[in-house]
């Protein structure tokens, strides 16, 4: 809906991030634009902004940052591009509702903006989302296409190809209530963190996340890296996990090694994205619920410990 709002049609150009999940690339393609895919960069697993402008040519017409795992993007530089070039910037901050960036909050940057309010978002309603822009004619526009373009003189009668894309009362209901509590939310989420970072920051092996000076994350997800020098695989340790009653999430795979993108031929085989492809291989999710208490936390922290002095004693 916010690519429509910006008139994004067949033969435009978005530039986005290959590491995200594949509803970022949906929107692109709905519209019959083309995706234009960018490596990560390795701190904060969020898209390089460095590699951007060698993207750019004459029919690139938005930037599309997405918020990973709750981190912010360094938006600043793409702000700047998009000022020279003449582009649009649309924020993905589906996981980052109250993440910060230099003090402001993502979702509030770009000319229009998305948040997610699927089942296991700081916020939810369930499923669906929200459209933010302080564009009066984009958000007229919005509301337009969002409730299958009646017109403003007569209903039933439509003035441009639209969606339905209408929440119920009863979800927004929900949603608006939440956030009124939104900063105790994201308080719980940065806790959960603390404990998972105060526990797990001296075990060989995994690479833990880390929150940029100018950044506030509300670690929508506590994502870790499962290197060489744990001993286990990712795919092993989550499974010694599940042994343990322990349920965890593998990270998104990027969307050049997607089979409908592939199938479209918007990859480039020649092209590599080495720190996607890496993330995408050796990370997951661990349990970061809001209904965890500290103990739940501290008891995932004492399996992993246990898994970790197991797997070293043997291989000794």
């Amino acid at each position: 809906l916010a690519l429509a709002c910006l008139g994004i049609k067949k033969g435009d150009e978005v530039i986005m991030p290959t590491f995200t999940m594949i509803a970022t690339a949906y929107a692109v393609l709905y519209l019959g634009a083309k995706p234009v895919f960018v490596d990560s960069e390795d701190r904060t697993w969020n898209m390089d902004v460095s590699m951007v402008e060698e993207k750019i040519n004459k029919n690139t017409r938005a930037l599309l940052p997405v918020h990973i795992y709750g981190h912010p993007v360094d938006l600043d530089p793409l702000i700047k591009l998009s000022r020279k070039y003449g582009l649009f910037v649309v924020e993905d901050a589906a996981e980052a509702h109250g993440a910060e960036y230099i003090d402001r909050i993502c979702g509030s940057m770009g000319d229009i903006n998305c948040f997610s309010f699927y089942a296991n978002k700081v916020i939810t309603t369930g499923e669906g989302g929200m459209v933010v822009t302080d564009n009066k004619k984009l958000a007229e526009k919005a509301r337009l296409l969002k409730d299958l373009s009646h017109s403003s003189k007569q209903r039933f009668l439509h003035t441009s190809l639209a969606y339905n894309y209408r929440m119920t009362n009863m979800q927004a209901a929900i949603g608006l209530a939440q956030t009124e509590n939104v900063n105790k939310l994201i308080e719980k989420k940065r806790s959960i963190a603390k404990i998972y970072h105060d526990n797990l920051k001296t075990i060989e092996g995994l690479r833990l996340p880390l929150e940029e000076k100018w950044a506030k994350s509300v670690h929508w997800m506590y994502s870790i890296l499962v290197e060489k020098n744990f001993g286990l695989t990712r795919d092993q340790f989550r499974s010694e996990l599940l042994k343990e009653g322990i349920e965890t999430r593998s990270f998104f795979i990027p969307m050049h090694r997607q089979p409908v993108i592939q199938k479209m031929g918007l990859v480039d085989r020649k092209k590599k994205y080495p720190v996607s492809d890496y993330i995408s291989e050796h990370g997951l999710y661990l349990p970061t619920g809001l209904a965890l208490k500290d103990k739940d936390v501290m008891f995932v922290c004492e399996k992993i410990r246990k898994i970790q002095k197991r797997h070293a004693s043997r291989a000794r």
